[in-house]
């Protein structure tokens, strides 16, 4: 049953596979005894640049051209060993884009050497005072929490009413970012057109799953924890099967270099900010649901006491399987808007993202859909300022985790939760 769950659940990925893409793809250099490799990736802090030319010129002045891959990436096998000079191309640059020059590597036999090239505005200042880090860090950390939010808060939800860890969950967050790259960079599709098709595409994967796997696993009786390991098993196989599917690659939705907005010491990008109202837009319709619905209030009774809300004439698997069923289609709007806003989504998007979304449903208080709100928002706030205030910036998710174990020993039901006696 599983197999079968698994199978239509990535029906859609599957079928969207079966077209390439009309950019050029990564090529595979492999440097052996005679030949060595130069290669580097282009990227800017709002995406990759593909389709820029670059020019690699041996000591003895012969020159070869590369130009990056829809993934900013590129690569060159070379025959010589020694100096090489590599330059971009600025005409082929986005407009704004400039370098500060070329950069010289020393190319060896049986390996690959970086390049590291340095690109900026042309109107780059490398002397920034700290509050306008902070408040550009400020902006970016909320950028990130109302993402994890709109994740989170359905992780909250399915938890209420459930009680089941759901860790599978993040693994929607990648495929809403997958389905959102296939229909509209791949297959052609407006943004706003394949944004709506890929949160039904994943909101329906929520009702399959409650309707094949989880409501049949309840009603044999199975326990959290066995459940729990089921979530873990499923997120390990969708983990694989992406890999397999996309491979290791970095899918970003609409790669066409993005309008930038200033304001102040503030710099965000146009699809940032239709990022952020959207992700309050829903967020502001689901707490409207949640209190003022009918509905709304079956979900919360189903959350506070289920065998009450049975007993009170609630049909608590309608509940619940619509409880999946748009927390599905939340993660799936949270990763087509991950893959739009950031350098992109891979296969292991969710497996990186997992423990933020626990972090922030947990902060908030387990259950409380309101509570996942502010903890993601805290959350985003607290990795994108720490490198800011000092942290390494490997570090800034393990400081968001530090923060939420210190807060835990003060308050442990959270910062929303209600504390319930034991015993």
């Amino acid at each position: 049953m599983a197999g079968l769950v698994l199978a239509l659940l990535l029906a859609p990925v599957l079928a969207l596979m079966s077209s390439t893409a009309a950019h050029a793809v990564d090529t595979l250099c492999l440097p052996d005894a005679t030949h060595g490799c130069l290669a580097g990736t282009l990227r800017t802090e709002d995406g990759v640049l593909p389709d820029v030319t670059i020019t690699v010129t041996d000591e003895a002045g012969a020159a070869q051209e590369v130009v990056t891959s829809e993934t900013g990436k590129w690569n060159l096998r070379v025959d010589k060993e020694g100096p090489y000079t590599v330059k971009i191309d600025e005409s082929t640059l986005p407009k704004d884009l400039v370098t500060d020059g070329e950069v010289k590597v020393t190319s060896k036999f049986g390996v690959t050497i970086p390049a590291l090239i340095t690109i900026r505005t042309e109107n780059y200042s490398a002397t920034t005072s700290k509050f306008d880090e902070l408040l550009q860090s400020s902006v970016n950390g909320l950028r990130l929490g109302l993402l994890l939010a709109l994740a989170s808060v359905g992780l909250s939800l399915i938890y209420g009413t459930t009680g089941l860890s759901n860790f599978a969950h993040a693994e929607q967050v990648t495929l809403g970012g997958m389905l959102g790259y296939y229909l509209i960079n791949v297959h052609g599709l407006g943004l706003w057109v394949g944004g709506v098709l890929v949160v039904i595409l994943c909101a329906f994967s929520g009702w399959l799953q409650d309707r094949v796997l989880w409501q049949p696993l309840r009603r044999r009786g199975l326990g959290l924890t066995q459940l729990m390991i089921v979530t873990i098993g499923l997120s390990l196989a969708l983990q694989y099967v992406y890999q397999y599917t996309v491979g290791a690659r970095t899918v970003r939705v609409v790669q066409d270099n993005p309008e930038v907005s200033e304001f102040g010491p503030i710099t965000i990008t146009n699809q940032s900010i239709v990022a952020m109202v959207i992700s309050v837009v829903v967020l502001a319709a689901v707490g409207y649901a949640l209190l003022r619905t009918r509905i709304g209030r079956a979900t919360r009774a189903v959350s506070d006491n289920p065998a009450l809300a049975a007993a009170s004439g609630i049909d608590t698997d309608k509940v619940i399987r619509l409880v999946w069923t748009v927390a599905m289609g939340l993660a799936g709007l949270s990763g087509i808007l991950y893959a739009l806003v950031t350098n992109g989504i891979k296969w292991d998007t969710g497996l990186q993202i997992l423990l933020l979304l626990f972090a922030a449903v947990t902060l908030g208080g387990l259950g409380t859909a309101f509570g996942a709100l502010v903890g993601a928002l805290i959350i985003g706030l607290v990795v994108e300022l720490s490198p800011v205030l000092g942290m390494p910036g490997d570090f800034k998710y393990a400081t968001a985790l530090l923060i939420l174990i210190l807060l835990l020993l003060v308050r442990p039901q959270g910062l929303l939760g209600k504390p319930q006696r034991i015993g």
